[in-house]
């Protein structure tokens, strides 16, 4: 299995994006069971869960940070970067507000300038995941034209 591999090799650190046809047909068993299964076979080793809240509902967001807490995962997560858009400040409040402090919240896509990574944190982010992320740091504008 690539993933114990990776593991192996001295990942400490796995993501994964939720299987989104399950999630749009309603079968939660489905995904549950996935990053169950995904999650044990990371053992101690920590799960981000992704889920592209872009694409999903209020609700379809609560019931997955539920999922993913229930399943073992360690982070939630907002984007891949490669769909239709990135972080929202309502969405990352919703996700903390969820899963509260037991586990960790990354906003991801979309985070290219200081303040739009300070909203993040504000709003519940624990991390932030961004391309630009020596722009952010350094104060300057965002060397990429990117969500």
């Amino acid at each position: 299995m690539k993933l114990k591999n990776a593991i192996s090799l001295g990942a400490d650190e796995i993501d994964m994006v939720v299987n989104i046809s399950h999630v749009l047909d309603g079968n939660w068993d489905a995904v549950e069971q996935e990053i169950a299964a995904i999650k044990a076979a990371c053992g101690a080793t920590l799960l981000k869960v992704i889920f592209e809240t872009c694409l999903l509902t209020n609700e379809q967001i609560v019931e997955l940070c539920n999922i993913s807490k229930r399943a073992g995962a360690d982070f939630v997560k907002t984007s891949t970067g490669f769909s239709t858009g990135g972080a929202t400040v309502e969405h990352i409040k919703l996700m903390r507000d969820t899963v509260g402090s037991q586990m960790g919240v990354k906003a991801s896509g979309g985070v290219r300038t200081r303040e739009t990574a300070q909203e993040m944190i504000d709003a519940g982010a624990s991390r932030i995941g961004a391309s630009a992320s020596v722009s952010i740091v350094m104060g300057e504008a965002p060397t990429t034209n990117g969500y």
